[in-house]
């Protein structure tokens, strides 16, 4: 054990304003000093690093340490912020909207970041109080501000917090992207260096926004898809998964006159410890199992889920040959119904775009041209999706979508929702269902299938050994499907989405795209197939699956 590390974090704890961390680490530090090898592992693991801010903000564990969320970090990315602000700015007082979820700290780190905010000599509007993540990214955009700061970690574990980053003027209330990140990352590394947060000028002079700005986003977001009169017949069931997206929801369903739905009571309030389920992501083996539950004891048409800060959506429908009686639709299921939606709205508008990442289903870009609109694929995530030109809808796989881009640059769960709900008010008065919408997809525009594999691991090392492996001995086929072409996005052509993903076309017209995940530690692997027919489409997925984990099994 160094005295060097000792210091570090002596000095962490010195200027730790919450009494939790300040107690977690000082143990630590009295069983290291002691000679105790897990607490110097420990205390390597918390200071060995810090907490990289990116395009995703921050995210990672609560705890003491660089390398953990807590309120020395949080007021050291507030603080580096807010020079960022101030040094860009060019026509008077930066202003920056904060809001926060129900997750552990969320209200803490957002009330910490208004007080430094307002002591740095912005203009901050605290949210009136824990709401969905949306709200926040209208919010920036509905106020003309600035920036916008949302404390959430999504979907992650429990005992997770994070700190996502919204720029307001050319980027349209968009979360930041390169150089953006690098600019912000240098500032707060600055502030960080200083080795002081206590030091830092602090207001309560920061303003606290009224209900105004929720009525406003229910408001535009109960417009997205008003309820037809056959909307009454609708039976469906809602989980918010305990998260933040009930309250906000319930009232858009009454303003756009759709019945409430029948709800799973255990789910429904905010919940920082996630207790009925193991991993609060609705993608999630297991995280569904009440709303089945539900919908079997009422006997509902669909079902709609939240994750916890309500930007993302889950729709289930009925299905007999499952041993639950319900079928999750994929994120490409839903991404394709609701862009068809969009696409039918848009026809014939000049410039008018579908855009998706390019791990989602190529049936967008088919949706587009059918309709005759622009197409873009973008990079993982709504920060690239968002600024397509012309979009007029996007979506990203992981049940993320942006159905009402003039109101909200970001993935949306809640108007989702609500398009859902209009979709299947749609269906209902004719007799037909949202699973028939989905088959009529296919007869459409064709039909396509995908699927995904993931390997969770607790050594990230093992994920970029197994990109070098595919890097370095490119596989030549996948079981009996032969590789035609291989690309590298580290290496890709100017103009073209570039990153960390390999993508692999298939001599019968499929795709395979591999990619570390930006905020798990996960390398996710993800299979597109286009078939005459559905089973077909289907069957291709389920034996290009197989030979993945085969593959990964072998690389790992």
């Amino acid at each position: 054990m160094s005295d060097e590390r000792l210091a570090q974090a002596r000095a962490w704890m010195r200027q730790d304003p919450d009494h939790e961390t300040r107690d977690e680490l000082a143990a630590v530090i009295t069983r290291a000093s002691a000679g105790d090898d897990d607490a110097i592992a420990e205390l390597d693991d918390r200071f060995g690093t810090r907490l990289a801010f990116g395009t995703a903000g921050l995210r990672g564990a609560l705890g003491a340490g660089s390398n953990r969320m807590n309120r020395v970090l949080v007021a050291q990315a507030a603080a580096g912020f807010a020079a960022y602000l101030r040094e860009r700015s060019t026509d008077g007082t930066p202003t920056v909207v904060i809001g926060y979820d129900g997750r552990r700290n969320s209200r803490v780190f957002a009330t910490d970041s208004a007080e430094l905010f307002a002591g740095a000599g912005l203009r901050a509007i605290l949210l009136p109080r824990l709401l969905p993540t949306p709200v926040l990214a209208f919010a920036v955009r509905h106020l003309g501000a600035d920036a916008g700061v949302m404390v959430t970690a999504s979907h992650n574990p429990p005992n997770d917090n994070g700190y996502k980053v919204y720029l307001g003027g050319a980027s349209q209330g968009a979360q930041i992207v390169a150089p953006a990140d690098a600019e912000i990352a240098a500032h707060i590394q600055r502030v960080a260096d200083a080795d002081d947060i206590s030091t830092l000028p602090r207001s309560t002079s920061y303003e606290t926004a009224g209900e105004d700005v929720v009525d406003a986003y229910i408001a535009a977001t109960a417009a997205v898809a008003p309820a037809p009169k056959s909307a009454s017949g609708l039976r469906w069931v809602y989980t918010a998964m305990h998260g933040v997206g009930w309250e906000t929801l319930s009232k858009i369903v009454t303003a756009a006159g759709y019945p409430q739905p029948m709800v799973v009571g255990e789910q429904l309030k905010p919940d920082a410890t996630f207790r009925t389920v193991s991993f609060p992501n609705p993608e999630e083996p297991g995280a569904m199992d009440l709303a089945f539950a539900r919908g079997r004891r009422v006997q509902a048409d669909f079902i709609l889920a939240n994750d916890p800060d309500a930007d993302r959506l889950a729709v289930a429908v009925p299905d007999a040959s499952s041993e639950n009686g319900w079928r999750r639709l994929t994120g490409n299921e839903v991404g394709l119904l609701l862009g068809a939606r969009a696409a039918k709205a848009a026809e014939g508008t000049e410039g008018a775009s579908l855009a998706c990442s390019l791990v989602s289903s190529p049936g967008l870009g088919a949706i587009a041209a059918h309709h005759g609109l622009e197409f873009h694929e973008t990079l993982t995530g709504f920060k690239w999706i968002s600024r397509a030109p012309g979009i007029v809808y996007g979506f990203e796989e992981a049940l993320g979508y942006l159905v009402n881009p003039e109101t909200v640059r970001d993935k949306d769960g809640i108007s989702a929702a609500v398009a859902v709900l209009g979709l299947a008010a749609e269906a209902h008065e004719r007799g037909s269902s949202l699973s028939d919408l989905v088959a009529e997809l296919g007869e459409t525009y064709g039909h396509f299938a995908s699927g995904q594999v993931s390997i969770r691991v607790d050594d990230l090392s093992v994920i970029g050994r197994v990109m070098l492996s595919l890097r370095t001995l490119p596989p030549a086929r996948f079981d009996a499907h032969s590789v035609a072409s291989a690309e590298d996005l580290l290496h890709a052509r100017e103009g073209a989405p570039s990153g960390d993903v390999l993508r692999y076309r298939l001599a019968d017209g499929s795709r395979i795209i591999v990619r570390p995940s930006g905020t798990e530690p996960k390398l996710k692997v993800y299979i597109d197939a286009k078939a005459d027919s559905a089973g077909r489409a289907a069957e291709i997925v389920r034996e290009l699956e197989a030979a993945v984990r085969s593959l990964l099994e072998e690389r790992s």
